[in-house]
């Protein structure tokens, strides 16, 4: 796949949209903002402390080659790396964040790159029913990987916070493939509720922290399952209200990655992922956002490590990328033969 496609910087919001963004009432003052006041967004560029050998892999991620073509029960979720998983639940297809380029960047030739290689080919993936943006970074909204979807499955809706729409326009995905939501407003697809709920960060593809587009978890909900995905965050107290009007649920996709001192408002900590995940009445916990790009500068498998000291007895699924699980697998440590 091409790494970056032409116009990666995406679109700015005009017309019925920019009306539609100036209409929320979390937007104020030519920005959105933050539940609990204003975040520090990540400083750009400014990663200190593990050596630079210790933030990646000592030797080769072990993959897994998901088998997707039976149809899944209950609710099966296929992490392929970062923030992108696969929900499957009550025959709807939902996939978060998809990144499937070699690079998180506007440019071809610099920025973050992968860990490890993507664990399974878009072509492998069963149609695709909604895909869900949380936000706008490039870690996030990949270019490349949106283009290739659209083409691929014709059918396939894109859903994403107010604003993000702009950037997939300017990729030619037509607008009436894609729904934009406030906090707290709905999508139904493929007979699955989608409910963007507030998140504690920042966006902006251009300038970062200009916050001219909404970032959000995001509930998915059928008639007896329920998963929520809570895009990048700082850990506030939202969630309780959340898991009150939302939970309880099935699986909770918490970000546990990428944490620093330095931007404490925006990326939870392993500690605040499990808070998180206990106040959102979560069942089954599977960290997201770690082990395949650099982003910060703690060491490649500090995230899970104190993930797990923090975890007390919760249930907490550490698949390998592009393993599929339905239950608590068998946590066999992989990536401390690596580490």
């Amino acid at each position: 796949m091409t790494l970056i496609g032409a116009g990666a910087l995406g679109g700015r919001p005009s017309g019925d949209r920019l009306t539609q963004i100036r209409q929320s009432p979390n937007y104020r003052d030519g920005a959105f903002q933050n539940p609990a006041g204003p975040a520090q967004p990540v400083p750009s560029g400014h990663h200190p402390a593990a050596r630079p050998d210790r933030r990646r892999p000592a030797g080769p991620v072990p993959l897994v080659r998901p088998e997707l073509t039976a149809p899944a029960t209950g609710v099966r979720t296929t992490w392929l790396g970062h923030s992108t998983a696969l929900v499957e639940l009550e025959g709807g297809t939902v996939l978060f964040d998809p990144v499937w380029s070699d690079r998180v960047s506007p440019v071809a030739l610099v920025g973050p790159k992968r860990l490890h290689p993507v664990p399974v080919d878009l072509a492998e993936l069963p149609p695709v029913d909604a895909v869900v943006i949380s936000h706008d970074h490039y870690d996030h909204l990949d270019t490349a990987t949106i283009k290739a979807i659209a083409a691929r499955w014709p059918k396939t809706r894109f859903v994403t916070p107010l604003g993000v729409g702009a950037h997939l326009q300017r990729w030619r995905i037509p607008a009436s493939r894609i729904d934009e939501v406030d906090w707290t407003e709905s999508v139904t697809v493929a007979g699955l509720t989608l409910t963007a709920t507030a998140a504690r960060h920042f966006s902006g593809r251009v300038r970062p922290g200009s916050n001219g587009t909404l970032w959000a978890g995001w509930v998915v909900a059928g008639t007896a399952h329920r998963v929520f995905y809570t895009g990048d965050s700082g850990y506030f107290d939202g969630y309780r209200e959340i898991g009150r009007r939302h939970g309880p649920f099935d699986v909770t996709l918490i970000q546990i990655g990428a944490y620093s001192h330095l931007w404490p408002d925006v990326h939870m900590t392993p500690e605040e992922a499990v808070a998180a995940h206990r106040d959102l009445r979560g069942e089954l916990l599977i960290p997201v956002h770690w082990g395949t790009f650099a982003l910060a500068g703690h060491s490649w498998s500090e995230p899970i490590e104190r993930l797990l000291a923090a975890a007390d007895g919760l249930r907490v699924a550490v698949p390998r990328p592009g393993q599929s699980v339905t239950d608590v697998p068998t946590t066999d440590s992989w990536w401390r033969e690596i580490a």
